[in-house]
């Protein structure tokens, strides 16, 4: 790595810092109570550099910075530390990274995404220690459940104790809150004993608010050109660049080969500001695959609210050429409308006919592909996702976003009833596409999960009174005593109360019916429907809704079997003619009890869903139900069309 300290073979110790606008830099040595400045050597371009022997693992050092951005000398934790023990104000620690022991034997080479049950949690609130070994433990259970993904939220080191992981000021360094390094390759090797992947999220689109002080030494690291709700841009296309594309392309190597993550969630890159050709993203992304493509499996994972399928593109051979998927948030937005009503901000979108949004979803990945968008002020978003395997699209009911951007971050347990809830969590969960489920959602937690954070005092009040307006343009906000009741980001209280209640699972019979809910439903994802998805025909796949608010999608799995959902999203019985895509084959799920003889009547109940699966042979055999076009449903309306 170019950058920060790196032991050598000889028992030295290399520093490297890039500051083009310093006019010096000395190093810090840190031994105990011992302190030694020594000077470091200007290697051109920016760039300082030392390689000294009195520097060993465990010692810890910063950088004590002057020029004419800083009045007198600033000392500064290396922006590339692999540890600060002392939070992001502190020295950093250097660190062997060898002295870590992998096990030997056959190296974990990974999962096909195919396989992929992605499961999201949060290292302080999933467990009750709130750190990397508390989570170890939860792993039987996961894996018993399921999943067979974990997505860690963001470990980079955060100003405080507590934070959702977006204020991350040194992206190196997992954050001492947690545990120490050995304690995140401890929980990543826990997971790949299990057969679990693991995946972490990252930031590469802005940094924290608090700790960054790479503006003292390095402002080439951001560009005015491009302005972000954060303020200037990370500079990926500007003059002095290269530094900068390189330092976050190592960040996503270190993860993956210091630490063996399978893979890297990459944090609202609809917020990376870059005209340069090819992009970061493309970039990185290469970059992974040619250093890490023909030894494992990776994965790299979008969250990209301009529905840009470009990055999400395909080799002949089937591989992502660049990113294996995204989290499909037109998924959670459609089917959010569908179960709790709300048309509030971006729900807006999917108002008119939410059934129809979540269809498209599932048959071609994106509800959103290109057509306008009313929230945006009829801007055009999206690209053309047809093409894409459903692997390409992570659908989810809710994540930490979805929840902890409301006031009162409820859980979508507390916003919808059981029926509702059950009927979309048995879409998402048997649909080709990999589905996501946010910690606790496995037994429907009440717990709820709120933004909060831990600034100091300068910024503290400042974030939540930001976070407190935020909510005024809602009627239920508008009075400023309404607000005063929004916690606290900074109360610890407020961290406090969404720490997961695992002993409900326990002590309530509906949390364990929740439970094992999910289990039955994974099990049988894996047993029928997992083993058809890779070379799935993307051809044949078809969406139609009829009867207002029953939908029915169809695809071709890779050995001609067909997988048919019929569902009734709403709480009213809808009756039809006749349906438009025909049933065939086996019953792979049926909900509520008589659901059987409820689609012999041409009705479906109140959330119904039906999961059918027609083997080549049983396909061949059936005879469709002729149909008229215009008896696709009791409106007589047929719905092959736009977006409405």
């Amino acid at each position: 790595m170019p950058f920060g300290a790196e032991t050598r073979s000889d028992g030295s110790v290399r520093f490297r810092l890039w500051a083009p606008a310093a006019d010096q830099v000395v190093l810090l040595l840190v031994d105990g109570g011992d302190e030694q400045d020594v000077g470091m050597n200007s290697a051109g371009d920016g760039w300082f550099e030392l390689t000294t022997a009195n520097a060993r693992p465990g010692m810890r050092y910063a950088f004590r910075i002057a020029g004419e951005r800083v009045d007198g000398q600033q000392t500064v934790p290396d922006p590339a530390s692999r540890f600060q023990p002392a939070d992001v104000h502190g020295p950093s620690e250097i660190i062997e990274p060898n002295d870590f022991r992998w096990p030997d034997g056959e190296p974990w080479r990974g999962r096909p995404w195919e396989e992929a049950v992605c499961y999201e949690l949060h290292l302080g609130t999933f467990s009750p220690e709130g750190t990397f070994a508390g989570a170890a433990q939860r792993l039987d259970q996961l894996a018993e459940l399921g999943v067979t993904a974990l997505e860690l939220m963001p470990v980079a080191a955060f100003p405080g104790q507590r934070n959702w992981g977006y204020d991350g000021v040194l992206p190196f360094a997992p954050d001492a809150s947690y545990g120490r390094p050995e304690d995140l390759k401890a929980l990543v090797q826990a997971a790949h004993d299990r057969g679990l992947m693991i995946l972490l999220d990252v930031v590469y689109n802005h940094f924290g608010p608090e700790g960054n002080y790479l503006h003292l030494y390095a402002p080439q690291f951001f560009n005015e050109r491009h302005q972000t709700p954060w303020g200037a841009a990370i500079n990926f296309d500007g003059p002095d660049s290269h530094n900068v594309r390189e330092f976050f392309i190592h960040n996503a190597l270190y993860w993956l080969e210091e630490y063996r993550f399978d893979g890297l969630r990459l944090d609202a890159v609809h917020a990376i500001a870059d005209d340069s050709e090819p992009d970061i993203l493309t970039e990185l992304a290469e970059a992974v695959q040619e250093r890490l493509g023909q030894r494992r499996r990776v994965h790299l994972v979008l969250e990209n609210d301009g529905n840009e399928a470009r990055y999400l593109a395909r080799r002949q051979n089937g591989m992502a050429r660049w990113y294996r998927a995204q989290w499909n948030d037109d998924f959670h937005h459609a089917a959010h409308v569908l179960i709790t009503d709300e048309q509030d901000g971006y729900y807006a979108d999917y108002s008119t006919e939410p059934a129809w949004f979540l269809a498209r979803c599932l048959a071609e990945g994106f509800a959103y592909q290109g057509e306008p968008s009313p929230f945006r002020d009829g801007a055009r978003r999206g690209e053309p996702s047809a093409g894409l395997p459903p692997g390409a699209f992570i659908n989810l009911l809710q994540n930490h976003d979805q929840i902890g951007n409301r006031a009162f971050g409820e859980r979508i347990a507390s916003l919808a009833f059981p029926e509702a809830l059950r009927a979309l969590s048995a879409v998402m969960l048997l649909a080709p596409s990999p589905p996501l489920l946010f910690m606790g959602q496995e037994f429907m937690t009440e717990t709820p999960f709120l933004f909060f954070c831990d600034f100091g005092a300068e910024l503290a009040d400042s974030v939540t009174q930001g976070r407190r307006r935020e909510f005024q343009r809602f009627e239920r906000f508008a009075d400023p005593q309404a607000r005063e009741a929004i916690p606290d980001p900074n109360d610890p209280v407020t961290f406090e109360r969404c720490r997961l209640d695992w002993e409900a699972l326990k002590a309530d019979s509906r949390h364990r019916e929740w439970w094992l809910f999910h289990q039955q439903l994974l099990q049988l994802r894996q047993r029928e429907i997992v083993p058809r998805l890779d070379g799935i025909d993307l051809g044949q796949r078809r969406f139609e809704t009829f009867a207002n608010r029953a939908i029915q999608v169809q695809w071709r799995l890779n050995d001609g079997a067909v997988l048919t959902l019929t569902a009734n999203l709403s709480d009213a019985e809808r009756r039809w003619e006749a349906l438009p895509l025909p049933l065939a084959g086996e019953a792979l799920y049926l909900e509520p009890v008589g659901l059987g003889d409820a689609l012999a009547d041409r009705h479906l109940p109140p959330w119904a869903v039906a999961w059918h699966l027609a083997s080549r042979q049983q396909r061949q055999e059936s005879q469709p139900e002729p149909r008229h076009p215009q008896q696709a449903g009791v409106d007589g309306q047929t719905h092959e069309r736009a977006a409405p």
